[in-house]
């Protein structure tokens, strides 16, 4: 069965319409990362950024080269702390969905 729409249109079009969408979507990506699944929220972080503020609005806000914060977020890509972290506080600020860490104690 084939799809009608592009995954990223669809993606980002419910991220527009759907402020819990969006909000679930960033937490997603950060909570792989956190959890070490680094190329699933590395993946997270792309579908986010690109059905959100989009590449480009994300370079101009960090200064840094567009195609350079694609790769980072590529299959191959391997951000540093630094940079992620830019990422995540630009995101933060442009899209208005903000992350609040809690110690949660293994259930043990």
């Amino acid at each position: 069965m084939s799809l009608t729409k592009d995954f990223r249109q669809t993606v980002r079009a419910r991220a527009a319409r759907d402020s819990a969408f969006r909000k679930a979507l960033f937490q997603e990506a950060v909570q792989a990362l956190l959890q070490g699944d680094i190329d699933a929220g590395r993946a997270a972080m792309r579908d986010y950024i690109n059905a959100t503020i989009g590449f480009e609005k994300l370079s101009a806000a960090l200064g840094r080269p567009q195609k350079s914060l694609m790769r980072m977020f590529g299959p191959t890509g391997n951000p540093t702390a630094e940079n992620l972290l830019g990422v995540i506080s630009v995101l933060q600020t442009e899209t208005g969905v903000h992350l609040k860490v809690r110690v949660v104690a293994d259930a043990a």
